[in-house]
Protein backbone atom coordinates (compact mmCIF):
# COMPACT_ATOMS: atom_id res chain seq x y z
CA UNK A 1 0.00 0.00 0.00
CA UNK A 2 2.82 2.60 0.60
CA UNK A 3 4.12 2.39 -2.79
CA UNK A 4 0.74 2.64 -4.31
CA UNK A 5 1.28 6.07 -2.48
CA UNK A 6 4.28 6.96 -3.55
CA UNK A 7 3.24 6.25 -7.25
CA UNK A 8 0.60 9.18 -7.17
CA UNK A 9 2.82 11.33 -4.88
CA UNK A 10 2.41 14.15 -8.17
CA UNK A 11 -1.34 13.79 -7.67
CA UNK A 12 -1.13 14.84 -4.10
CA UNK A 13 0.47 17.96 -4.63
CA UNK A 14 -2.09 19.32 -7.37
CA UNK A 15 -4.26 22.05 -6.79
CA UNK A 16 -7.93 22.41 -8.15
CA UNK A 17 -6.56 25.49 -9.98
CA UNK A 18 -3.66 23.55 -11.50
CA UNK A 19 -7.16 21.75 -13.35
CA UNK A 20 -9.07 24.84 -13.49
CA UNK A 21 -6.57 26.43 -15.31
CA UNK A 22 -5.44 24.04 -17.78
CA UNK A 23 -8.86 23.87 -19.12
CA UNK A 24 -8.78 27.61 -20.04
CA UNK A 25 -5.49 27.12 -21.47
CA UNK A 26 -6.92 24.32 -23.44
CA UNK A 27 -10.13 26.32 -24.21
CA UNK A 28 -7.63 29.79 -24.82
CA UNK A 29 -5.52 27.91 -27.36
CA UNK A 30 -2.68 30.33 -26.76
CA UNK A 31 -0.66 31.40 -23.61
CA UNK A 32 -1.83 34.61 -24.09
CA UNK A 33 -5.39 34.13 -24.71
CA UNK A 34 -4.99 31.92 -21.34
CA UNK A 35 -3.10 34.93 -19.84
CA UNK A 36 -5.77 37.01 -19.93
CA UNK A 37 -8.50 35.04 -19.02
CA UNK A 38 -6.68 34.32 -15.85
CA UNK A 39 -5.33 38.02 -15.98
CA UNK A 40 -1.84 36.58 -15.27
CA UNK A 41 1.42 37.73 -17.74
CA UNK A 42 1.63 35.09 -20.15
CA UNK A 43 5.31 34.75 -18.88
CA UNK A 44 3.66 33.56 -15.53
CA UNK A 45 1.28 31.37 -17.12
CA UNK A 46 4.24 29.72 -19.12
CA UNK A 47 5.51 29.27 -15.77
CA UNK A 48 2.66 27.65 -14.14
CA UNK A 49 2.22 25.48 -16.97
CA UNK A 50 6.40 24.39 -16.85
CA UNK A 51 5.41 24.25 -13.04
CA UNK A 52 2.15 21.26 -14.05
CA UNK A 53 4.42 19.35 -15.82
CA UNK A 54 7.28 19.23 -13.52
CA UNK A 55 4.90 17.83 -11.52
CA UNK A 56 3.35 15.52 -13.84
CA UNK A 57 6.81 14.75 -15.18
CA UNK A 58 6.04 14.29 -18.30
CA UNK A 59 5.29 17.11 -21.47
CA UNK A 60 1.53 18.44 -21.23
CA UNK A 61 1.39 20.84 -24.28
CA UNK A 62 3.67 21.80 -26.65
CA UNK A 63 4.07 25.49 -27.39
CA UNK A 64 3.69 26.91 -30.75
CA UNK A 65 1.55 29.47 -32.30
CA UNK A 66 -1.07 27.87 -30.43
CA UNK A 67 -0.89 25.38 -27.71
CA UNK A 68 -1.24 21.46 -28.30
CA UNK A 69 -2.00 18.83 -26.17
CA UNK A 70 0.34 15.64 -26.17
CA UNK A 71 -0.92 12.24 -25.38
CA UNK A 72 -0.30 12.86 -21.45
CA UNK A 73 -1.92 16.61 -21.88
CA UNK A 74 -5.00 14.97 -23.22
CA UNK A 75 -4.95 12.35 -20.15
CA UNK A 76 -4.87 15.53 -17.77
CA UNK A 77 -7.73 17.02 -19.78
CA UNK A 78 -9.52 14.24 -18.87
CA UNK A 79 -8.50 13.76 -15.45
CA UNK A 80 -9.89 17.77 -14.49
CA UNK A 81 -12.87 17.22 -16.12
CA UNK A 82 -14.09 14.16 -14.05
CA UNK A 83 -12.61 15.91 -10.94
CA UNK A 84 -13.67 19.54 -11.69
CA UNK A 85 -17.45 17.77 -12.69
CA UNK A 86 -17.03 15.62 -9.63
CA UNK A 87 -16.43 18.43 -7.28
CA UNK A 88 -19.40 20.77 -8.90
CA UNK A 89 -21.83 18.32 -8.68
CA UNK A 90 -20.94 17.49 -4.78
CA UNK A 91 -21.50 21.48 -4.25
CA UNK A 92 -25.27 21.15 -5.92
CA UNK A 93 -25.64 18.18 -3.82
CA UNK A 94 -24.63 19.67 -0.85
CA UNK A 95 -26.88 22.33 -1.44
CA UNK A 96 -29.47 20.21 -1.88
CA UNK A 97 -28.76 18.03 1.43
CA UNK A 98 -28.41 21.90 3.30
CA UNK A 99 -33.05 22.19 1.79
CA UNK A 100 -33.64 18.62 3.08
CA UNK A 101 -33.30 16.83 -0.34
CA UNK A 102 -31.56 13.64 0.16
CA UNK A 103 -29.29 13.30 -3.20
CA UNK A 104 -29.58 14.90 -6.09
CA UNK A 105 -30.21 12.78 -9.78
CA UNK A 106 -29.37 14.89 -13.27
CA UNK A 107 -30.96 13.10 -16.57
CA UNK A 108 -30.40 13.81 -19.48
CA UNK A 109 -33.11 12.55 -22.36
CA UNK A 110 -33.30 13.00 -26.16
CA UNK A 111 -36.57 15.29 -27.02
CA UNK A 112 -38.80 13.17 -29.20
CA UNK A 113 -38.24 9.84 -28.84
CA UNK A 114 -39.05 8.64 -24.99
CA UNK A 115 -40.54 12.30 -23.29
CA UNK A 116 -43.14 10.26 -22.07
CA UNK A 117 -41.25 7.09 -20.47
CA UNK A 118 -38.79 9.91 -18.79
CA UNK A 119 -41.54 11.95 -16.74
CA UNK A 120 -43.81 9.00 -16.14
CA UNK A 121 -40.53 7.24 -14.80
CA UNK A 122 -39.33 10.48 -12.79
CA UNK A 123 -43.03 10.62 -11.25
CA UNK A 124 -43.16 6.69 -10.34
CA UNK A 125 -39.37 7.08 -9.04
CA UNK A 126 -40.42 10.15 -6.29
CA UNK A 127 -43.02 8.13 -5.10
CA UNK A 128 -40.76 5.48 -4.25
CA UNK A 129 -37.74 8.27 -3.20
CA UNK A 130 -39.40 11.68 -2.47
CA UNK A 131 -36.29 13.32 -0.94
CA UNK A 132 -34.20 12.77 -4.45
CA UNK A 133 -34.21 16.22 -6.78
CA UNK A 134 -34.24 15.31 -10.03
CA UNK A 135 -32.78 17.49 -12.61
CA UNK A 136 -34.10 17.23 -16.40
CA UNK A 137 -31.79 18.30 -19.56
CA UNK A 138 -33.43 17.92 -23.35
CA UNK A 139 -30.61 17.56 -25.92
CA UNK A 140 -29.26 15.81 -28.92
CA UNK A 141 -28.04 12.63 -28.22
CA UNK A 142 -24.79 13.60 -28.46
CA UNK A 143 -24.35 16.97 -26.72
CA UNK A 144 -25.78 14.06 -23.64
CA UNK A 145 -23.27 12.01 -24.09
CA UNK A 146 -20.58 14.58 -23.98
CA UNK A 147 -22.38 15.36 -20.65
CA UNK A 148 -21.75 12.00 -19.15
CA UNK A 149 -17.99 12.06 -20.38
CA UNK A 150 -17.96 15.37 -18.42
CA UNK A 151 -20.23 13.87 -15.40
CA UNK A 152 -22.73 16.45 -15.83
CA UNK A 153 -25.72 13.91 -15.85
CA UNK A 154 -26.03 10.76 -14.68
CA UNK A 155 -27.50 9.10 -16.94
CA UNK A 156 -28.99 9.81 -20.51
CA UNK A 157 -32.26 7.87 -21.85
CA UNK A 158 -32.46 7.81 -25.86
CA UNK A 159 -31.89 5.85 -28.96
CA UNK A 160 -29.17 3.32 -28.06
CA UNK A 161 -26.64 3.77 -31.25
CA UNK A 162 -22.31 3.47 -31.98
CA UNK A 163 -22.00 6.36 -29.84
CA UNK A 164 -23.46 4.56 -26.59
CA UNK A 165 -21.02 1.45 -26.86
CA UNK A 166 -17.87 3.98 -25.59
CA UNK A 167 -15.01 2.71 -23.44
CA UNK A 168 -16.64 4.36 -20.31
CA UNK A 169 -19.99 3.89 -20.45
CA UNK A 170 -22.58 0.88 -19.85
CA UNK A 171 -25.65 0.75 -21.80
CA UNK A 172 -29.04 -1.36 -21.57
CA UNK A 173 -32.20 -1.49 -24.03
CA UNK A 174 -35.07 -1.07 -23.04
CA UNK A 175 -37.74 -1.56 -25.59
CA UNK A 176 -37.51 -1.80 -29.79
CA UNK A 177 -38.96 1.59 -31.12
CA UNK A 178 -40.53 2.68 -34.32
CA UNK A 179 -41.20 5.35 -36.62
CA UNK A 180 -45.15 6.78 -36.80
CA UNK A 181 -47.06 8.81 -38.84
CA UNK A 182 -49.24 11.65 -36.92
CA UNK A 183 -51.56 14.03 -37.97
CA UNK A 184 -53.96 16.12 -36.18
CA UNK A 185 -57.07 15.38 -35.12
CA UNK A 186 -59.39 16.83 -37.55
CA UNK A 187 -57.18 15.23 -40.12
CA UNK A 188 -58.76 13.80 -43.61
CA UNK A 189 -56.38 10.75 -42.49
CA UNK A 190 -57.53 10.75 -39.00
CA UNK A 191 -58.84 7.42 -38.81
CA UNK A 192 -57.95 5.98 -42.04
CA UNK A 193 -57.21 2.03 -42.53
CA UNK A 194 -53.49 0.98 -43.13
CA UNK A 195 -52.17 3.17 -46.11
CA UNK A 196 -49.16 2.79 -47.98
CA UNK A 197 -46.48 5.66 -47.27
CA UNK A 198 -46.25 6.90 -50.51
CA UNK A 199 -50.25 7.97 -50.15
CA UNK A 200 -48.27 10.37 -47.44
CA UNK A 201 -46.35 12.02 -49.82
CA UNK A 202 -48.84 14.62 -51.48
CA UNK A 203 -49.48 16.27 -47.69
CA UNK A 204 -46.84 19.21 -46.67
CA UNK A 205 -44.95 17.13 -44.05
CA UNK A 206 -42.97 18.57 -40.17
CA UNK A 207 -39.99 16.16 -39.92
CA UNK A 208 -37.14 16.22 -37.18
CA UNK A 209 -33.85 17.79 -38.52
CA UNK A 210 -31.33 16.36 -40.83
CA UNK A 211 -28.83 14.31 -39.00
CA UNK A 212 -30.90 12.97 -36.44
CA UNK A 213 -31.32 9.19 -36.52
CA UNK A 214 -34.94 9.54 -37.02
CA UNK A 215 -34.57 11.75 -39.93
CA UNK A 216 -32.44 9.21 -41.19
CA UNK A 217 -34.45 6.27 -40.61
CA UNK A 218 -37.47 8.06 -42.34
CA UNK A 219 -35.17 9.43 -45.53
CA UNK A 220 -34.79 6.38 -46.15
CA UNK A 221 -38.08 5.03 -45.75
CA UNK A 222 -39.62 7.61 -48.41
CA UNK A 223 -36.94 7.43 -51.03
CA UNK A 224 -37.97 3.83 -51.40
CA UNK A 225 -41.96 5.11 -52.22
CA UNK A 226 -40.76 7.19 -54.71
CA UNK A 227 -40.45 10.28 -51.50
CA UNK A 228 -37.39 11.34 -51.97
CA UNK A 229 -37.63 14.79 -52.96
CA UNK A 230 -39.92 15.85 -50.26
CA UNK A 231 -38.62 19.29 -48.40
CA UNK A 232 -40.39 19.73 -45.20
CA UNK A 233 -42.82 22.90 -44.44
CA UNK A 234 -41.13 22.40 -41.00
CA UNK A 235 -38.13 20.58 -39.31
CA UNK A 236 -38.23 20.60 -35.55
CA UNK A 237 -36.94 18.34 -32.57
CA UNK A 238 -39.68 19.16 -30.28
CA UNK A 239 -42.95 17.27 -29.51
CA UNK A 240 -45.10 20.69 -28.76
CA UNK A 241 -43.87 22.05 -32.06
CA UNK A 242 -45.26 19.05 -33.88
CA UNK A 243 -48.42 18.57 -32.10
CA UNK A 244 -48.87 22.26 -32.65
CA UNK A 245 -48.63 22.81 -36.31
CA UNK A 246 -50.68 19.38 -36.90
CA UNK A 247 -53.50 20.63 -34.98
CA UNK A 248 -53.70 24.08 -37.06
CA UNK A 249 -52.68 22.37 -40.18
CA UNK A 250 -53.01 19.50 -42.63
CA UNK A 251 -49.86 18.45 -42.56
CA UNK A 252 -48.83 15.22 -41.73
CA UNK A 253 -45.98 14.56 -39.40
CA UNK A 254 -43.74 11.69 -37.70
CA UNK A 255 -42.39 10.83 -33.71
CA UNK A 256 -41.62 7.66 -31.99
CA UNK A 257 -44.35 4.96 -32.03
CA UNK A 258 -44.29 5.15 -28.36
CA UNK A 259 -44.74 9.07 -28.05
CA UNK A 260 -47.47 9.00 -30.64
CA UNK A 261 -49.45 6.15 -28.36
CA UNK A 262 -49.43 8.22 -25.79
CA UNK A 263 -50.72 11.66 -27.50
CA UNK A 264 -53.23 9.78 -29.30
CA UNK A 265 -54.19 8.33 -25.56
CA UNK A 266 -54.59 12.15 -24.34
CA UNK A 267 -56.74 12.75 -27.67
CA UNK A 268 -54.08 15.48 -28.62
CA UNK A 269 -53.19 13.83 -32.20
CA UNK A 270 -53.91 10.55 -34.19
CA UNK A 271 -51.94 7.82 -35.24
CA UNK A 272 -51.97 6.70 -39.30
CA UNK A 273 -51.27 3.03 -39.63
CA UNK A 274 -48.96 2.36 -42.13
CA UNK A 275 -48.85 -1.27 -44.20
CA UNK A 276 -45.01 -1.27 -43.63
CA UNK A 277 -43.34 -0.98 -40.31
CA UNK A 278 -40.74 2.22 -40.08
CA UNK A 279 -37.89 0.73 -37.51
CA UNK A 280 -36.52 4.15 -35.36
CA UNK A 281 -33.90 1.42 -33.32
CA UNK A 282 -33.70 0.23 -29.84
CA UNK A 283 -34.21 2.38 -26.99
CA UNK A 284 -32.20 2.24 -23.45
CA UNK A 285 -30.11 4.11 -21.40
CA UNK A 286 -26.51 4.60 -21.00
CA UNK A 287 -24.47 5.40 -17.65
CA UNK A 288 -20.61 5.71 -16.58
CA UNK A 289 -18.81 2.66 -16.01
CA UNK A 290 -17.96 4.38 -12.55
CA UNK A 291 -21.52 5.64 -12.05
CA UNK A 292 -23.62 2.68 -10.30
CA UNK A 293 -24.39 4.86 -7.04
CA UNK A 294 -27.42 3.23 -5.52
CA UNK A 295 -29.55 6.06 -6.79
CA UNK A 296 -28.93 6.07 -10.52
CA UNK A 297 -29.26 2.60 -10.59
CA UNK A 298 -32.65 2.23 -8.64
CA UNK A 299 -33.92 5.23 -11.38
CA UNK A 300 -32.75 2.99 -14.12
CA UNK A 301 -34.68 0.08 -12.29
CA UNK A 302 -37.72 2.23 -12.34
CA UNK A 303 -37.15 2.63 -16.41
CA UNK A 304 -36.92 -0.66 -16.59
CA UNK A 305 -40.83 -0.87 -14.87
CA UNK A 306 -42.11 1.43 -17.30
CA UNK A 307 -40.57 0.63 -20.26
CA UNK A 308 -42.38 -2.82 -20.05
CA UNK A 309 -45.72 -0.91 -21.00
CA UNK A 310 -43.88 0.90 -24.11
CA UNK A 311 -43.01 -1.90 -26.27
CA UNK A 312 -44.59 -1.34 -29.78
CA UNK A 313 -47.70 -3.88 -30.98
CA UNK A 314 -45.78 -6.63 -33.12
CA UNK A 315 -46.35 -6.49 -36.80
Amino acid sequence: MHEQYDTIAWARRLKVRHLESFLILHDAGTLTEAARRMHMTQSAMSHWLSELEALAGVPLATRGKRVQLTPAGEAMRRLAVRVLGDIARTHVELGSIAQGLAARLHIGSVWAGVAHLVPQSIADFQRQHPNVSIRMTEAAFNVLLDGLEKRDLDLVVGSIDARAYGPHLRQEVLFEDNICAVVGTHHALAGSGPLHLSALIRYPWVMPPRDTLMRTQLDAALLEHGGSGILPRVETPTITTLQTVLQATDYVGVCSEAMARHLQALGLLRIVPLTRTIPFGPVGVAWRRDGDHGIAQAFIDTLRRQARGLAPASG
